[in-house]
């Protein structure tokens, strides 16, 4: 028989030639799960696999800037943007996408709050998932709390919208998300979000338009049915113009 010739590890039909992101995706798929670039898919990363996925996306992104024709070799300016690139993209402004949910304490609302909160404005970065390109602007959370309302800190309102916005993100959907995840943490009688922001996607490229800006809101609760009470919320936030 014809011995076989050595291949190399990206190449061996075995786990430990199998890419780690293979490894995530086919998890992912397994438990019949979406994986779409805003959906977060901490639960199927396990330990020491981040730090390999940034590996692997340092070494694929190393053939991008070559295929840009960028001599990273010479270049002292670039030659370790791949690996720049990688992590920035793991481990900061996708980390929403790899790590868990921010712990959270609840408290039980023992004074029995039930006036209108605000909390804002709150700064958040993103990127859009059409280029990548920075999505930079404000949100402001109106909660109508109820005696069975669990009361986070100030704080907290800011790291769950920086875990939701730390994805590659289409800004309507951020929003959902973000009421969908602060309405199961605190359960209100109402919640309301206003976000308004800089796509870079348009400032940068495209119509190059640096001054229009996207502005949409989320209201649920008693914030649907009361005129009155969301004509308050929405007169109460100083959006810049």
């Amino acid at each position: 028989m014809k011995p076989q010739p050595d291949l190399p590890p990206a190449t061996v039909a075995d786990d430990e030639g199998t890419p780690v992101s293979v490894k995530i995706r086919e998890r992912i798929q397994a438990a019949r799960q979406r994986f779409n670039a805003n959906d977060n898919i901490a639960d199927f990363i396990e330990p020491g696999e981040l730090e390999r996925l940034l590996d692997e996306v340092a070494q694929k992104m190393e053939g991008v800037l070559d295929s840009l024709v960028i001599d990273t070799e010479r270049d002292h300016n670039t030659s370790n943007t791949a690996r720049r690139v990688a992590k920035m993209y793991v481990s900061e402004v996708f980390k929403g996408r790899y790590v868990k949910a921010p712990a959270i304490t609840e408290f039980p609302n023992a004074e029995r709050l039930n006036e209108l909160m605000i909390v804002g404005p709150i700064t958040v970065r993103s990127a859009c998932s059409h280029h990548f390109c920075p999505v930079i602007g404000q949100v402001w959370i109106g909660v109508m709390p109820n005696e069975h309302t669990n009361v986070i800190g100030l704080s907290k309102y800011a790291r769950l919208a920086e875990w939701i916005m730390g994805r590659p993100q289409i800004q309507e959907e951020a929003v959902v998300q973000l009421a969908d995840l602060i309405q199961h943490k605190t359960k209100p009688d109402g919640l309301a979000i206003v976000m308004q922001a800089t796509h870079y996607c348009m400032a940068w490229r495209g119509v190059k338009d640096m001054d229009s800006k996207m502005i949409n809101s989320v209201m649920r609760g008693v914030f649907l049915k009361d005129m009155n009470l969301r004509r308050e919320f929405l007169a109460l936030i100083p959006r810049k113009t």
